[in-house]
């Protein structure tokens, strides 16, 4: 996400980064590609500008000019300006209070209401180990009753829906009925898609809001739209007065306007975004990590809870043991790629590591890279995945007919499979460096 926005912003503060000398010149030319940066990522005028004139302001007050390293100094002043922009330090917790406590879906037709509400309840079980009820409240698309129930069991949480009913107002309040009286602590209400000149469809979430009196009232804006999501959200925000707004599918071609300008616009806290289909994800929204985000730093935080949060310690103790048996086989090399696939997309995960914005520019990355691995894997036998040196040639050309690929991506394959092998016995001898730098060098496409 926010690719654009990040390479423009790069390019914006090259001029300053590592000149021993900087003047007001300089500032002011490296504000005006700021502000057209922000003005290409569909940043309103009037936002764009009026952060800009803060940059410039706070650099040239704060002693850039003087400064021993001007560049990072204005980079500095830059990312906690993008920081108070999206709403200053730290996440925006939601608000569960109530017994049970309701949550208030709103939001345009399309822009991903309900699987953020399914989302939202497998990231409450998960994460805050509550007990969740979905309330199917769109009674105006069958298909959106469906698609929670789906959604629903895929995560093991229950949907309360009426069939026959076509009043909303009906179904959340029996929904909240069902939830107390089943001992959920906390429902969610996914309502039907709305547009801000519909004035009967305004009233109806109007009322529903009054009627429920929700903990929390959350707007779900889709990202892509840019100006367009922003601007909706201030018309809802203006007749609905919602708690804070979610954006969805900041992994598609997003400008980050919406994610730069929603907070000052309705004056409501981003409380979290959600990148791709899959249920797990979803994550609070950090003001400072997408800062470091977009000026290209990093967010090794986030990376190093994703890896926590999927972190198995006795399947760790298990690998670990085979290592030092030196029994490390396919079906261990198998279960590695999927620990790696549940940490998301690899062009995400490697966006989120210091230095590699830049890098990934260069690179074109196949997300769909392990599909043939894994189609290879699963053509062995179960005998030929525990015990890969039994794979001769015969075994090689049936795997490559089984798994659709051919007797040269086998190889390829096997080959760094065993190269992997090779990696671990010498970490678990614990070789010396200079055997395996000697090893690194001797591999194919090392040498210098």
């Amino acid at each position: 996400m926010f690719e654009n926005l990040s390479e423009k912003f790069e390019r914006a503060l090259k001029v300053l980064k590592g000149q021993s000398r900087i003047t007001e010149s300089n500032i002011s030319d490296t504000v005006k590609e700021i502000r057209r940066a922000l003005l290409d990522a569909d940043v309103h005028y009037k936002i764009a500008k009026s952060f800009t004139e803060s940059v410039k302001q706070k650099a040239i007050g704060s002693n850039v000019l003087t400064a021993l390293q001007p560049g990072q100094v204005m980079v500095k002043i830059v990312h906690d300006e993008l920081v108070e922009l999206m709403g200053g330090s730290g996440a925006r917790e939601i608000l569960l209070k109530g017994s049970p406590a309701v949550v208030l879906i709103a939001g345009l037709q399309g822009s991903g209401k309900t699987t953020f509400s399914a989302k939202l309840a497998h990231w409450l079980k998960q994460k805050r180990g509550r007990s969740p009820l979905l309330v199917a409240a769109d009674v105006y698309r069958p298909a959106a009753i469906e698609q929670l129930a789906v959604l629903a069991r895929q995560i093991d949480i229950p949907v309360y829906s009426e069939e026959k009913n076509t009043n909303p107002v009906q179904v959340a309040e029996n929904g909240i009925r069902h939830a107390r009286l089943h001992g959920y602590d906390t429902v969610i209400v996914d309502t039907a898609g709305r547009l801000a000149i519909d004035q009967a469809m305004m009233d109806e979430i109007a009322t529903l809001k009054k009627k429920l009196q929700p903990s929390e009232t959350l707007f779900v804006c889709d990202a892509m739209n840019g100006q367009d999501a922003v601007n909706t959200a201030r018309e809802f925000n203006e007749r609905l007065g919602f708690d804070g707004v979610v954006l969805t599918k900041l992994d598609g071609d997003t400008r980050g306007g919406a994610a730069l300008s929603v907070k000052v616009t309705v004056n409501k806290p981003i409380k979290f975004v959600s990148s791709g289909e899959k249920i797990d994800a979803l994550d609070l929204f950090y003001p400072e990590r997408m800062a470091d985000r977009i000026l290209g730093m990093g967010d090794i935080v986030s990376l190093v809870e994703k890896v926590q949060e999927r972190y198995d310690e006795e399947e760790a103790r298990r690998l670990q043991q085979k290592i030092n048996k030196n029994q490390f086989d396919f079906n261990d090399f198998l279960a590695q790629i999927r620990q790696v696939k549940k940490l998301g997309s690899i062009k995400d995960i490697a966006s989120m590591i210091p230095g590699m914005g830049k890098a990934l520019k260069e690179v074109d990355i196949n997300e769909d890279a392990f599909k043939h691995i894994e189609a290879i894997i699963y053509a062995m036998t179960p005998e030929e995945r525990a015990r890969p040196e039994i794979i001769n040639g015969s075994r090689r050309k049936r795997i490559a007919m089984g798994s659709g690929t051919t007797i040269q991506e086998v190889n390829k394959l096997i080959r760094q499979f065993e190269d992997l092998r090779k990696v671990m016995k010498i970490a678990r001898n614990s070789a010396s460096a200079n055997q395996l730098a000697k090893m690194m060098r001797q591999a194919p496409g090392m040498r210098r």
